[in-house]
């Protein structure tokens, strides 16, 4: 079985990206957006979890099988997010001051 070779130009592109996705993280904590600032903090964590996955883990380039796992373990996570958020959202005290 043969590997893929990355080349230097792509892992110095995506670790410069990285770079400016902390900057951007760092430079949103400085501001008061609301509500906002959790979206966009999680917007931004998500595209360098992204960045890492596909690139330093080698997912973009591996079989299908590793890409199918990485899927499963999403499609399980965003089941848990969902069903800890009906639970959260169904609860009739939140807000009444407990």
């Amino acid at each position: 079985m043969s590997e893929h070779i990355v080349p230097r130009k792509i892992y110095l592109v995506v670790c410069a990206a990285l770079l400016g996705l902390t900057f951007a993280t760092y430079r949103l904590a400085l501001l008061d957006l609301g509500p906002w600032n959790v979206v966009a903090a999680l917007t931004i964590a998500s595209c360098k979890a992204l960045l890492v996955t596909l690139f330093f883990m080698h997912a973009r380039y591996g079989p299908r099988r590793t890409q199918l796992v990485i899927l499963a373990g999403l499609f399980w996570l965003g089941l848990l997010l969902f069903l800890t958020m009906t639970d959260y959202v169904a609860r009739g005290w939140l807000g009444r001051g407990a």
